[in-house]
């Protein structure tokens, strides 16, 4: 079996290592990547081919691990060509999926949820073709949801509803707390009911959100836009929130 990657981010370098099987050959390209991309391409135990085009006929899986912004373009430009099945892990909506899906043939929409380079991501996906994945349990947790593409798509921006909201309201009580000079105590008291973690998590999480406030905000974009038949008073809220 061939697995091709397009993009060779830290999805794409996990999975690699993850997927360690005799049985299973990986390729990519270095058409048109940076010279670090290259440089970590080179580290790695991947055949590198020419074109990216040429990386989509010779794969039986085609994973797709760019970026949000650029994954209906390189479904366009690369996936047109695949013949196997095309798994698209970037975080998209499923407005773009059903894009997606009109350009490649055997689209299967996934998502790994968690850190990835953690011991255990779990892969979700879905799609007629999802069925057909399932053999990489073997090496990674890979959780079909349906065969309706899409599904995933729709989980992955009800999670960030969740989490987005959650981290700018945890900024908020935060901030208040270092008003009063309180922070060490508003942590140690919700870790009572949280776990002992809880503060350690915070804090990364506070960080992260502050550092890649304008990336979350206009994923909180999309999901109000995609959601707009719904209440979402507390998404809008932490957009308003993130906004400033």
């Amino acid at each position: 079996m061939i697995i091709g990657f397009i993009g060779f981010g830290k999805v794409s370098r996990t999975l690699l290592k993850l997927i360690s099987s005799k049985d299973v050959k990986f390729i990519t390209s270095m058409e048109g990547r940076s010279a670090e991309t290259q440089n970590s391409i080179k580290n790695e135990n991947i055949e590198v081919l020419d074109t990216f085009k040429q990386v989509a006929i010779k794969s039986d899986i085609l994973i797709s691990a760019t970026s949000p912004k650029s994954a209906p373009d390189v479904a366009l430009k690369y996936g047109r060509y695949a013949q196997g099945i095309y798994l698209d892990l970037n975080n998209i909506s499923p407005d773009t999926t059903d894009e997606i899906g009109k350009t490649v043939k055997n689209l299967v929409d996934g998502a790994i949820i968690g850190k990835i380079d953690s011991d255990n991501p779990v892969m979700y996906i879905s799609g007629k073709k999802a069925d057909e994945l399932l053999f990489l349990n073997e090496f990674i947790t890979v959780k079909k949801i349906s065969d309706n593409v899409g599904d995933v798509s729709i989980l992955k921006m009800l999670r960030s509803t969740y989490t987005k909201s959650l981290s700018a309201l945890l900024i908020e009580s935060f901030e208040i707390s270092k008003t009063y000079g309180l922070e060490d105590e508003f942590f140690d008291i919700l870790a009572l009911t949280e776990g002992d973690e809880f503060r350690q998590k915070s804090l990364s999480r506070i960080s992260n959100t502050l550092n890649s406030s304008k990336r979350k905000s206009e994923e909180l974009e999309e999901i109000i836009e995609f959601f707009n038949k719904n209440d979402l008073v507390m998404v809008k809220a932490a957009l308003e929130k993130l906004s400033r």
